[in-house]
């Protein structure tokens, strides 16, 4: 998935309330307050003077013209912070069968009510085989060199949605934890336990009723982001 507008280099001054970061922008050296579409704490990738990828627009219905989407490493290697992304890129490679684990489904349906309250990522249905409940994770949390870490916070959401999933997959549907990478940089993924330990046992919980865990990674650019290879998932 390409980005609609070629992205430009800046610096992170600060971020805060979560949502917005003001930016020094590298061209012009214009300081500016972009969008960050990240409710995680983004534990390591925050730091003022951190470089930056932000994508402009022209959008008048929107206050600010710029949306954080990239973190640069400045080592060859990129975080996305965009949460939004994830799905989006997923979305297209189950639909082009580029998931193994998923690729006998035909239909896909984003957005679904089920379980208490929620709505799951993806219901993937096809004649001949269960339902298949998907429920996406963005990672972007790394602590140790090659293992990204999920959460990056205390999340009473994400074990909210482990709890719907093994109630899925005790009905005797199939139901999916698929942890999305979105770092260039790691080959394996595990639960950060030290972080959350209620996500920790709901995760455990989840996988002793049949909840499948599925982890790949991103191939991320300031041109693109598209899915990357399968990773190992630690416990």
């Amino acid at each position: 998935m390409r980005f609609q507008t070629p992205l430009a280099p800046a610096r992170l001054i600060r971020r805060y309330k979560r949502f917005l970061a003001d930016i020094r922008l590298e061209e012009d050296g214009r300081e500016v307050t972009a969008h960050c579409a990240n409710p995680g704490s983004m534990m390591g990738l925050a730091e003022p003077g951190t470089r930056i990828w932000v994508e402009p627009n022209d959008d008048p219905k929107k206050k600010l013209k710029f949306g954080w989407r990239l973190v640069d490493h400045e080592n060859g290697h990129f975080t996305g912070v965009d949460t939004s992304l994830p799905n989006r890129a997923l979305k297209d490679a189950i639909l082009a069968r580029g998931i193994a684990e998923l690729a006998a489904y035909g239909t896909v349906r984003p957005e679904q009510k089920y379980g208490q309250n929620s709505r799951i990522d993806f219901l993937l249905q096809q004649s001949g085989l269960p339902d298949a409940y998907v429920e996406v994770k963005s990672v972007t949390l790394s602590r140790q060199p090659g293992l990204a870490e999920f959460p990056d916070s205390v999340t009473a959401r994400g074990a909210k949605h482990l709890a719907d999933l093994a109630e899925m997959a005790r009905a005797g549907h199939r139901a999916v934890l698929f942890y999305l990478v979105q770092r260039t940089d790691c080959a394996q993924v595990s639960v950060a336990g030290d972080i959350d330990p209620a996500y920790l046992t709901a995760y455990e919980a989840a996988r002793a009723a049949g909840v499948e865990v599925i982890a790949y990674g991103t191939q991320l650019s300031p041109q693109a982001v598209t899915l990357g290879q399968r990773l190992t998932v630690l416990g």
